[in-house]
Formats: structure tokens, sequence, C-alpha cells
């Protein structure tokens, strides 16, 4: 054989072994004069995942898609037409399913006149060798069929050789990874990676957003050149965050096949360019982008603020925050006022009753609309109001799920140059505070109304010249948590006269934000390396050292230094670093501690043996697959046995998320003087004084002072109600999340998350000089209440799955010192009255003249508890209540 010839053949051969071996595709095309007809089905089903509950709903749909090639250029792209007929959908029977999940016959969908005719207009597509480059249709249409078009044309979206690329179709642009072997290719698709037109929004704080996990994955079969069938397959687990057994799941399938033989179709077009053939064809079809476009349901059902104006004389509300039932109409309330005009928000704000009021203005904050906010700005007097009512407004933004610009706008120009009482003004601050990090995290901080709300913090400060401003703005930049402020609160941890709130705001930080320069700073004020620091400050600052990625050194030294330092102090600390060997693996000093361990120098009797009342613990309260909440309580005494400071913590941890849900501090000083007791050598006496500061939902309230000076606190003792003090008392929009997912098939599904909480918490501190003991006591009492939903549209069936849960709390923490005695005692209650909770799932179905409605539910009391926090303490109540009786 000739040599030159025997190297083609070979050559051939290998280029014929690769083709078929990568499924080379490069000469998939449709001919001309050929008509191609595939039978199209669609399948969906939405349902929920917990049990029990009704039955879901699916969807059947199957229709002919005819598809001829028009035109074809020198380079290989087609202009393909693509045609839907003979559409017919089916929906699942009404009644029970049967034990093994089936129902009867499948029950037809009347498809009106006006669909059944757009469903019959061509698109087309600009088409090379399986890759759609472009999507020509009517921008009039229907937006539901529409998008159904471009699921089918979805379907002919295809690479020829294995690899990743990114591809846009119904879902969006999104990354896919084909792979290919003989005739058959497998498309997988990223969808979390899709980018589509922005539509919805969530809340900043992911704990409180949804789970999202979706699957997708589509099969083509190709044949002598020719796509002969497909079949996507794709699936969705969506739920809220915290609560996953309350989810739903969608399932969807599309299946393409080729009716054989193909047949005698229109002869191509001749023209010199795309836009000449398509210019030529019968209708207006303009450029669209394959991505699905967002659809929104409009509510036939929901509440309408004008209908409720006029029944209004009737509808008076309790207003127990507490309860369910006043949960649910705030999100009531929210829905209603964001569909509602300005004029009829100010009227509804102008004619509530006076004790209603708080509540109307809290709603009107989290429905953030343009119209409630305008209704607002026109209606709060900032002059007048009376404080409450202006704090309430001040704490409603301060806790927005979602804050916007306007938001920000509104508050700042409410604050802006006016004489307000103190309680207002430093609200009006840390909600500043909390709004520029919130917008900052939503990746707004370039907003100009951010960078007005930046200076008014930063600004202030430099102008303080009281210690009590530079606290509160120091507070408002904790709650911002910007990194660029780092170096003002360094400063003023350092050399200010506010150190603890400084360093309390530098904790607020996550780790990569901790630097080396921060640590350095936190090693000089613990060490007191310039000057003298009180003990609380160089506390905090180790536990920013011990908290953030210590270094051994780190850890080594503060326990030397824990040797030389006060019983109750060193007590205090070391328990501190011996809590990280307890806690779970995610503690950052966990495993140096456990080495440091190893050395008999430093784990001996002599370092671990103090013998301080002092305290430090946490604990889990719920664990559950999705939630693991936790309760921490920190106690320091000063050397007279005097409660210096205590701080109960209860945080949420979810999906490698944290939340300080409620984190309390109380801070009692110069009670050792009051009693007769002398203070330590080279300290001030330090003033009469206790208060109470709090951080909820990572937002830190403003501080409370329950007395300051003996005075005060002769006057309050004499004059007191006897009522406790209310921290926090309103109801709050904690989940606010829309996302519409977009099937491959076309059609969407929308999800909304709406959770409401209803708070009243309140604080006591009661200090008795002859009795010499001190009672402190934080209640708790609360609701929530979650409304979760997924809705499917398409243009012949729209289909709700509904999840409703509320539960009610009260939990009470108190704490009793006993000073007559020696050692102080102390006793710590961690009470929780019993829970009722209840759970509704809903499906709900429409089809052209016909709707349906299932209903299931559960519902049951969770008794009530209380907290064994250690056996030590629990000897110390025994014995306390006893002397009582």
């Amino acid at each position: 054989m000739n040599p030159q010839a025997f190297s083609g053949y070979v050559c051939l051969l290998c280029f014929s072994f690769l083709s078929t071996a990568k499924g080379d595709l490069q000469l998939l095309s449709f001919q001309p004069g050929t008509l191609y007809r595939y039978r199209y089905s669609l399948d969906i089903q939405l349902d929920h995942t917990s049990t029990p509950s009704p039955p879901g709903t699916w969807l059947r749909a199957e229709a002919l898609v005819q598809l001829h090639r028009l035109w074809r250029d020198q380079g290989g792209e087609e202009l393909l037409q693509v045609q839907i007929h003979d559409l017919k959908a089916q929906q699942e029977p009404e009644g029970e399913r049967s034990q093994d999940g089936t129902g009867g016959p499948p029950a037809e969908i009347a498809l009106s006149r006006e669909a059944r005719a757009e469903l019959q207009q061509p698109v087309f597509i600009s088409w090379s060798s399986g890759k759609v480059k472009a999507f020509y249709g009517d921008e009039g249409e229907s937006i539901l069929i529409s998008n159904l078009k471009r699921g089918v044309v979805s379907l002919l979206q295809l690479q020829p050789h294995a690899g990743t690329a990114v591809e846009e179709d119904a879902s969006g642009s999104c990354q896919v990874t084909y792979a290919v072997s003989n005739r058959s290719t497998t498309k997988t698709k990223d969808l979390l990676s899709c980018t589509k037109p922005k539509s919805g929004f969530a809340s900043v704080n992911k704990i409180f957003g949804v789970e999202w996990q979706p699957t997708s994955k589509s099969q083509y079969m190709v044949k002598d050149n020719l796509l002969h069938s497909v079949l996507a397959e794709e699936s969705h687990v969506v739920s809220p965050a915290l609560r996953s057994s309350i989810g739903i799941k969608i399932s969807s399938r599309q299946r393409l096949q080729l009716l054989s033989p193909p047949m005698p179709g229109p002869a191509e077009v001749a023209g010199q360019s795309l836009e000449d053939v398509l210019a030529g064809t019968e209708g207006r079809h303009q450029p669209l982008g394959m991505a699905s476009l967002p659809f929104r349901r409009v509510c036939t059902r929901c509440p309408s603020l004008r209908a409720y104006l006029k029944a209004f004389d009737s509808q008076r509300l309790k207003m127990d925050t507490s309860k369910a039932a006043t949960t649910w109409q705030f999100q009531r309330f929210i829905q209603m006022l964001r569909s509602t005009k300005k004029r009829d928000v100010l009227q509804l704000l102008r004619r509530v009753p006076e004790e209603m009021l708080p509540f109307v203005v809290e709603a009107a904050v989290a429905a953030q609309s343009v119209a409630s906010l305008a209704a607002l700005s026109d209606f709060l007097d900032f002059g007048k109001e009376p404080k409450s009512l202006l704090e309430k407004f001040l704490y409603a933004a301060a806790f927005s799920p979602r804050p916007s610009g306007e938001l920000l706008h509104l508050v700042l120009d409410k604050l802006d140059g006016k004489q307000l009482a103190p309680e207002v003004w430093e609200t009006g601050i840390v909600a500043v505070g909390s709004l520029v990090g919130k917008l900052c995290q939503q990746k707004l901080c370039g907003l100009q109304e951010v960078e007005r709300g930046v200076e008014t913090i930063l600004g202030g400060l430099r102008g303080a010249k009281e210690e009590s401003e530079v606290v509160i703005y120091l507070l408002a930049l904790g709650n911002a948590v910007l990194p660029e402020t780092i170096p003002i609160l360094l400063d003023h941890a350092e050399e200010g006269p506010a150190t603890a709130m400084a360093i309390s705001a530098l904790r607020r930080f996550p780790a990569r934000h901790i630097s080396g320069k921060v640590k350095r700073a936190m090693r000089r004020i613990f060490h007191e390396k310039r000057k003298s620091y009180e003990k609380t400050c160089r506390l905090a600052a180790a536990e920013i050292l011990l908290d953030n990625e210590p270094s051994p050194m780190d850890v080594i030294n503060i326990l030397l230094a824990a040797n030389e330092m006060e019983t109750e102090t060193a007590t205090f600390l070391l328990l501190k670093v011996r809590n990280s060997l307890r806690a779970d693996h995610h503690h950052p000093a966990r495993k140096i501690m456990r080495d440091i361990m190893k050395d008999p120098r430093i784990n001996n009797y002599n370092f671990f043996s103090k013998a301080g009342i002092s305290s430090s613990f946490s604990g889990p309260l719920t664990v559950t697959q999705d939630l693991l909440s936790t309760f921490g309580l920190d106690l320091l005494f000063l050397e007279g046995g005097f409660l210096r400071k205590s701080v109960s913590d209860f945080s949420l941890l979810s999906h490698g998320r944290q939340l300080h849900a409620a984190q309390v501090t109380i801070e009692a000083q110069g009670m050792e003087s009051m009693l007769g007791e002398n203070v330590l050598e080279g300290e001030e006496e330090p003033e009469l004084m206790a208060g109470m500061s709090a951080i909820f939902f990572d937002v830190q309230l403003r501080p409370i002072v329950f007395f300051q000076g003996y005075t005060d606190l002769m006057a309050k003792v004499l004059l007191s109600s006897g009522e406790p003090t209310s921290v926090v008392k309103g109801n709050l929009l904690l989940m606010d999340h829309h996302q519409v997912i977009p099937l491959q098939s076309g059609l969407q599904v929308a999800i909304k998350l709406q959770g409401g909480l209803g708070l009243d918490i309140s604080a006591d501190m009661d200090v008795s000089i002859w009795e010499q003991e001190l009672k402190t006591s934080i209640n708790t009492r609360g609701s929530l209440a979650i409304d979760f939903q997924a809705e499917l549209d398409a243009p012949f069936l729209q289909a709700t799955l509904r999840s409703q849960t509320e539960v009610e709390t009260s939990i009470h923490f108190d704490t009793m010192l006993k000073f007559s005695s020696t050692p102080v005692l102390m006793c710590l209650q961690l009470r929780e009255e019993q829970v009722p909770y209840r759970e509704i799932f809903t499906v709900s179905k429409s089809a052209g003249n016909e709707s349906s409605t299932a209903r299931k539910g559960r519902k049951g009391t969770v008794p009530g508890r209380e907290f064994a926090l250690h056996r030590a303490n629990s000897k110390v109540c025994s014995l306390l209540m006893t002397a009582e009786e």
C-alpha cells in the first residue's frame, strides 16, 4: 500500500474513532425543506416535605412541536422556526390519593381561546450546531406563555463535546458540564450559579432566610447528526433555614421525542441576512432574552386597607404582643400596606386609637413601601410625638430585615437638626448604625444615604464632649460593623474614656477583621503595657484574643497573667479558657488549648485552683437538625462578693451561621463601698451605679440605667412602683424573603417567606440593703409566626402550597445573691413555661373557573421545663429557697 495512502487511512480512522468517542456533533443540523415533528411532554409536581400534610399538586402537559429551517448562512448558523400545536393540560383529580400514592384519572384543564391562539404563534431561534445564539418572539405576548416557549427552546441548547461552559436558557445564564459517550450527551446544570433578571428580595441575616437545594440533569440522544430525544429532569427542595421540616419539594421533567419519519416542509427563504429573513415573516419578532421573565401573581383575595378602614370601628385589635394572633395580624397589616396608597396609610395613622398606633407604625416601617414611608414622614413629628412612639419607629427601622436607602434617609431627616429627648437621640443614633451596617451587607455602601449616615456617626464621635455621647456613637459603630472604622475603635479602646464600649464594638467583627494590629492593641490592654485598665476591659480584651484564632503564646501569656490577678478575676478568666476545651470543635482556641494542656507546668493544681465564686458556662437549650440554640452565662464578682457584671446570652447556630438572638448585660459597681467594704488599694472608688445593655438579633440597643448614685438609688427604692423596666416590647418582621425559581420548562415557582415576632422583654433589679441581697430577673414573652409558601404559575394553572407555623413561649431568668453570709450565696434559675404550637399545611389550586383547597394540621404543647445549669448552683438554690420558706 502507498505509504501516503496508508497514513491518510490511519488518520481518517483516528478522526472517526475520536469523533465517535467524544460524540462529535459538529455536523448536527436540520435539513432544508424538512418539517421535524417532536412530541413534547411536561410533568411538574409540588409536595410538602412534612407529614401529615395534604397531597401536593401536579401538572401534566403534552403538545406537538414542529420545527423547520428557514435560512442558513455560509458559517453554518441556522434560523429555525419553532411552533407549538395541540397543547393539552391535565391536573390531579380531586379527592384523596390511595395508599400507593395514586388517585383517579387525570382531570383535563380547559384552555381559553386566547391562550390557544398565543401558544400557536411561532418563535424563531438562531441556532448553530446545538447552540441557541438568539431568541426572537413577540414581546407583547403573555409572560407565562412566552416563558413556556422559552422552556421548549431550552431543550435545543446542547454542546457537541465534553467540558464546562456557560449557557443561557430559561433558567438564566448558568454553568453547565457536559459528559459525552457514543450517541448520548449528559448535561448537568449548576442552578446555584445561574444569573437572571433581578427579582425578589431576601433578609440580610441568612439565618432567617431560605435553604435551596436544586439539581438539574438533561440527556440528549443524537443519531445520524439529528437530535432524536431529550429528557430533562430537575428538582428543588426549598425550606426556611430554621425549619427544614416544613419545606417544599418541586420536581419537573421535560421530554422531547422525534416523531418519524420527518415530513416535507416549507422551503428555505432567500435572504442576505437573518434580519432580512425575520422581517419577511408574519408578525413582529423582536430579539428577546432566553431567561424566563419574572411573573408577579395578582392577589385577588389579599386584605385591602381601604376595606379595613371602612369596617374600622368594629375591628379594634387586642394588642398582646406575646400572642400569636397579634403576630399574624401584624403580618396581614404589612401585606395590606405594601399595596396601599400614601393617603390611605396616612388616614390609618390618623384614625387609629392611641394604644394601636405603635403597632401600625411598626407595620408601616416593616412594609417599607414608598407609600408607607412617605406617610410616616408626613405623620411623625419628632418635636411633638411621645418619646415612646418615636423610639418604636426608630427600633422598628433598626430591626428591619432588609432596609432600604429610603428608610435610612427618613431616619436621618427626622434626627437632623432637632432638639430631641436624650432617649430618642440615643435610639436614633444606634438605629442609624444598624441601618448602615445592613445596607452595606446588601452591597449598598455606595448609597448617598449610607455615606451621610456614616458621617453622622463619625462626625458626632469627633465632636462628642460627654462620655455618655461617646458611648452611644461607639455602640452605633458596633452596629454598623464597618472594617474601615476599626482604627477609630482601637484609638478609643486604648486611649478614650469609653474603653469598654470600644472593645465591645470590636467584638462584633468577624474573625477575618481581627488583624494583627487589633490583637497587638488587645495585648497592650490586657497586659496593661501603657496604662491601667478596669478589670472588665482587660477581660474583654482577653476574650477577643481567645476567640479569634489565638496563638499558643497568647494563650500561655493569658494563663500566666491570670496567676497574678485577684481571685475573682482569675477565676473568671480561667473558666473562660477551660470552656474552650469543652466547647464544640468549632471554637478557635480548642486545639491550641488541648496542646497546651499537655504541658504539666501549666495544667496543674497551682494554675486552676482559684477558689472564687465568679463563673462562666454555656450549654445547649434546643437541638434540631437545623438549629442549635445555646445559653451562656458569665458572672464576674468583686473580691468582696458583690456582683460586678453578668452577661446572659442566647445564641442561634444554623447551617454554619450564628446569631446573637439576645444578649443582656447587667452591671453594678460601687456596691462594696455602700455596704462598708474597703476598696482595693490603688483603685479609685467607683460611683454607685447599676444598668443594663442588650443586643437583640445582632442589634445593640441603647443602654438603660437603673440608678446612678446613692441619692438616685434611695429615690427609686422609695418611689418604686414595683414594675419591671421594659427593655423591648413590640412586633418585628424577622423573615422577609421573595424568590422566583425559573424552571427549565419556562414555568416558575415563587417562594415567599414571612416571619413575624411579637416580643415583650422586661428586666428588674431589686437591691435590699437591709436584707443584704440582690435579685435580678429578665422575663421574655414572645410569639413567632412563620408563613412559608410556594406559588406555581402556568398559563393554564395556578397552585399554592403553604405552611403556617406559630409558637408562643415565655422564658424567665432569675438571679438571687445573698451577701449576709460568707461566702456569698448565689442562685440562678432559667425556666421556660409550656410552649403551645400549631402548624397548618394548605394546598390550593385554580384552573379555569375551578378552584379547590385542602388543609391538614397539627397542634400540641411542649411541657415547661427548668434548665439545670450546674450541680453547685442547684445546691445553693435549694438552700436559699428553703431559707425563704
